[in-house]
């Protein structure tokens, strides 16, 4: 595994290099080295996941690095569960997909792409690695690139700000971790997660510890009130930046309560589980609400992201096999709707210039194709029967309502506003009149834009109609909690 790991790092900074030494006056070759670079790594994950053993409750393909400090702190180690290795694939699905898609990005396109490859390197180090030290240090390192994507490559005055809030949301949340992980140290002499599993905390330790861990996943996730950072964020990113943030990094925050906080600190979970259940079922709530009242569509996502994350984190609390394995399922199946819907409308934002709903409606007079992806992926994601997302929550329901019916009923009425606005969104844009008087000339998806949709979709219809060969993936990790 050490062999296996040293070739993610190594193939990405080596390709890294060469695109950016790369002439500027060569776009195409520069997107086919990304493309050919994470293309590469997303056959390298799926042969592990062919060689992976199912039946096994501990971390397969271990490794472990030294570096030149204490080894307890700088010990680069780490391994592959069933949870963490869905979410590597998630990154080595998606990363593709965006490379292909940014034929429109013409800015300093080098950049742009190292970047990506960049966020797709220290996504992965992430979810292999079971230092928390090291963990710590890529979960803030993924801001960097992307705080540079939005600020740079944003598509309005108001990206700077956005970027702003971005970071220092993140970076805020961030130091309480540390402070953690200091106090962790100081106790055990250890950053290691599998030492630390085994390690018995005061109960006063678990509910001081569980606080510091929760604020800063709950940022990222993120849950009411730290919210208001994500609408800006991807109002101002340009389309891939979108697609990322919603699709993989939002994902770090419930992997960071599965990894870290449930496991560890679990007296403190138990202790204030009421407090994070109403806290969720707010953020469903406040986060649907505030979805109809949107006027841009991109913000209308991006709630609708909130509170889509927010439902995977009642299910993570719910503490059941059920309730954790719909977490799970609802990850991947929310990282692909909404990197489609994301998707959709930077394709009308590329024609047409303009995100807010005045300026359209009748697109499947002139749109067809467009209207037909957009209605799959609207199903999905207000949990139409038979897509992925209706698999999650449904399960997700199910593991929280053998916990408490009361929370569960609360939670559900985000299924029901789900529907709400996601038809409305459908029908403001897709139905009524062609407004000739603010946009006057249509193109439906071109080859490049019906590949990426119908990629996504095939994933999702996959995933929607094989629940159980995923569930069979996953399976082991409540066990192992």
């Amino acid at each position: 595994m050490p062999n296996l790991i040293a070739f993610n790092v190594i193939w990405i900074i080596a390709n890294l290099g060469l695109i950016l030494i790369a002439p500027r006056t060569l776009p195409d070759i520069c997107r086919l080295i990304g493309l050919f670079t994470s293309t590469l790594i997303l056959w390298f994950w799926i042969g592990i996941m062919g060689n992976f053993d199912f039946g096994e409750l501990t971390y397969q393909f271990q490794f472990c690095f030294n570096f030149l400090l204490p080894s307890a702190i700088s010990e680069f180690s780490g391994g592959v569960d069933g949870f963490s290795l869905c979410l590597i694939l998630l990154t080595a699905i998606i990363m593709p997909i965006c490379i292909y898609a940014c034929l429109n990005v013409t800015k300093n396109i080098n950049e742009f792409l190292a970047c990506i490859l960049l966020i797709e390197l220290f996504l992965i180090i992430s979810f292999v690695t079971t230092n928390m030290f090291i963990f710590f240090i890529f979960f803030e390192s993924v801001l960097i690139p992307m705080f540079i994507m939005i600020g740079y490559w944003g598509s309005r005055d108001r990206k700077i700000k956005a970027a702003y809030y971005f970071f220092f949301y993140t970076l805020f949340g961030s130091l309480f971790m540390l402070f953690g992980m200091l106090y962790i140290w100081n106790i055990t002499g250890s950053l290691n997660y599998i030492v630390l599993i085994n390690q018995k905390f005061s109960m006063q330790s678990h509910m001081f510890l569980f606080v510091l861990f929760f604020i800063p996943f709950a940022i990222k996730i993120p849950m009411f009130p730290f919210h208001i950072w994500l609408p800006e964020a991807h109002v101002e990113a340009p389309t891939i930046g979108s697609i990322i943030l919603a699709s993989l990094l939002l994902k770090l925050g419930s992997f960071g309560f599965l990894k870290f906080t449930i496991p560890l600190f679990w007296y403190g979970v138990s202790y204030f589980s009421l407090f994070i259940d109403a806290l969720s079922i707010l953020s469903i709530v406040y986060a649907s609400l505030a979805t109809i009242r949107q006027i841009d569509m991109k913000k209308i996502i991006a709630y609708s992201s909130i509170a889509h994350m927010n439902l995977i984190v009642l299910g993570l609390f719910s503490l059941n096999q059920h309730g954790i394995d719909g977490s799970i399922y609802l990850m991947i199946g929310h990282g692909i709707v909404s990197s489609a819907l994301f998707y959709c409308v930077g394709v009308l934002y590329d024609r047409y210039h303009t995100r807010l709903l005045k300026y359209y409606g009748g697109l499947v007079i002139l749109m067809p194709w467009f209207t037909i992806f957009f209605l799959l992926f609207t199903l999905a994601n207000m949990s139409f029967p038979g897509t992925s997302n209706f698999i999650g929550e449904f399960v997700i329901l199910l593991g929280v309502f053998s916990r408490n019916s009361f929370v569960a009923f609360c939670g559900g009425t985000g299924i029901v506003l789900s529907a709400l606005y996601s038809i409305w969104l459908f029908n403001r844009i897709c139905f009524g009149t062609l407004k000739t008087r603010y946009i006057n000339k249509y193109q439906d998806l071109n080859i490049q834009e019906f590949h990426i949709l119908f990629t996504l979709f095939i994933l999702q219809t996959v995933l929607g109609l094989s629940s159980k060969t995923v569930f069979d993936f996953i399976w082991w990790n409540s066990y192992a909690y």
